[in-house]
């Protein structure tokens, strides 16, 4: 259990050096940027395939009745 957290500690400082070092050079906003952007367009494309199904289960009713 003790090998097991040393082992995660080592890997989270490694992690945070990474990070620090994007951070100091700007990166990590553009890494921020393109993940936000690639978000809101995966959002967008779900919500448009919502509304097209939702009016093709409106005529597959009306046509039912």
């Amino acid at each position: 259990m003790l090998a097991v957290t040393l082992s995660l500690s080592v890997n989270a400082q490694s992690d945070v050096e990474m990070a620090d070092t994007m951070r100091s050079e700007g990166k990590i906003y553009v890494v921020v940027s393109i993940i936000l952007i690639v978000l809101a367009g995966l959002i967008a494309y779900l919500f448009m395939m919502d509304r097209k199904v939702k009016k093709l289960e409106d005529q597959v009713a009306e046509k039912k009745h």
